[in-house]
């Protein structure tokens, strides 16, 4: 058997994330999104120099802040300009959640002119999470054509 190009379970772009509290931050990933553990690899101070987790069929992987490594976290730096986008089958349910685990909202869930219907959402850590279920495929004409008349309404 030949061995892909491509890590087991990973895709070919992925995530790799920084975390101030990365084994807290796995255990609101698995209450918040019903993330899987696939596993962790310690330092010798006890804080996770590598970790994966999945959600929805993908990885997700992640670090605990290492300064001394130029690796820091989104509460350490003062922001992030990054979101994760989450396609999951009933968005509802999983934005109340992911509220319920301890998230913060960002902006309520509702239907967009996109087709999708989205709810985001602030984990503790730092990240914020597009929470959405694809309701309506949209062309991307017919996407530009509703975002101009939204625009122009504004």
């Amino acid at each position: 058997m030949q061995t892909s190009h491509i890590y087991p379970g990973a895709h070919s772009l992925n995530a790799y994330i920084t975390i101030n509290g990365c084994s807290d931050a796995i255990e609101f990933y698995k209450k918040a999104f019903g993330a899987i553990e696939k596993g962790r690899l310690l330092m010798p101070d006890g804080k996770i120099g590598h970790a994966e987790i999945e959600i929805e069929g993908s990885l997700l992987m992640m670090a605990d802040e290492n300064i001394d490594w130029g690796n820091k976290s989104p509460l350490t730096i003062g922001g992030n300009p990054m979101s994760f986008g989450l396609y999951v089958k009933d968005a509802d349910a999983v934005f109340q959640q992911a509220l319920d685990s301890g998230a913060i909202l960002v902006m309520a869930i509702e239907d967009m002119f996109y087709g999708d219907r989205v709810g985001q959402v602030m984990d503790p850590f730092g990240y914020k999470w597009m929470i959405s279920t694809h309701k309506e495929d949209v062309s991307f004409e017919e996407t530009k054509k509703r975002f101009d008349n939204m625009m122009s309404v504004q």
